[in-house]
């Protein structure tokens, strides 16, 4: 009443399908390897420096008259930035670029990283056309990963 199957198989298909299989498990362990291995070498330059030491100089134009914005960086930290040209007629003109400086730079020694620096809305635009001039600077002082 019940027919019985033979299956045959044969030694060459099951050597075949279990080095197939390896090479398989090979390949996605070698895949997961590869791409682990870019994320941890990324974030280990990155957090190794942060900026290139030294001074750097960006410039800044108010009234047909150019700033000389300069920023001192160590390889992770920045130490001072300030203006080093003002003019009085600057000053006399524009009242708020001192103090508005001054409040930028006492955040960005004290740790502050730069997209999160506190804005006061008595000189918003004083302080966002100074902060675009500092990122102007930072970008000559940060390392290009794709050299590394």
């Amino acid at each position: 009443m019940s027919k019985t199957k033979i299956v045959v198989i044969h030694l060459k298909e099951i050597i075949y399908t279990a080095l197939f299989a390896g090479l398989g498990i090979l390949l996605i362990i070698l895949l997961v390897i590869m791409f682990m291995n870019k994320k941890e070498d990324t974030t280990a330059t990155m957090s190794g420096t942060q900026y290139t030491p030294g001074v750097y100089n960006s410039t800044l134009v108010l009234n047909d008259t150019a700033l000389n914005l300069e920023v001192v960086l160590d390889k992770d930290h920045i130490n001072s930035v300030r203006i080093v040209n003002i003019d009085d007629s600057i000053t006399t003109m524009y009242p708020l670029v001192e103090p508005s400086l001054n409040d930028i730079s006492e955040q960005l020694v004290d740790g502050v990283d730069i997209n999160s620096i506190e804005i006061s809305e008595d000189s918003k635009y004083t302080q966002i056309l100074l902060l675009d001039a500092i990122k102007a600077a930072l970008a000559k002082a940060t390392p290009d990963l794709k050299d590394n």
